[in-house]
């Protein structure tokens, strides 16, 4: 496994588990980035639970899985997004209205695109879940 995009890594190993329906995954390394999506996943309700497993080569996390998942991944290349401007991503990367995230990397942190919507600022946009 290459560790170009660790990101990217987490995402299709949540979405390779969820399909062959396992009930947890462990991923290494990890970051703060990392930590910040998966905190954004369990309040969407996707994931359960996360544990960091502290070691000296970068921690390890283990995802504790509810088979929620239908559709997750990262948007590359990270697309600049004004305030206004969620609605054309929100047609390409979720499969209709009200449903799923996109999770948004702003000046105030990453959050939801929601979030992002109603504090009216934009940002670059990270990842989707469904």
């Amino acid at each position: 496994m290459t560790l170009n995009d660790t990101l990217a890594n987490v995402y299709s190993l949540i979405l390779n588990y969820e399909k062959i329906g396992k009930k947890e995954c462990t991923i290494k390394p990890s970051s703060k980035v990392i930590k910040e999506n998966l905190k954004i996943l369990q309040n969407a309700g996707y994931i359960g639970e996360f544990k960091v497993l502290k070691d000296d080569k970068g921690d390890m996390i283990t995802i504790n899985l509810l088979g929620r998942v239908n559709n997750c991944g990262v948007v590359k290349p990270r697309h600049s997004v004004k305030s206004d401007g969620f609605e054309k991503f929100e047609k390409r990367f979720l499969p209709s209205r009200d449903m799923g995230i996109m999770i948004v990397s702003t000046s105030k942190g990453i959050m939801t695109h929601e979030e992002a919507k109603k504090k009216k600022i934009g940002g670059k946009l990270l990842a989707y879940c469904y």
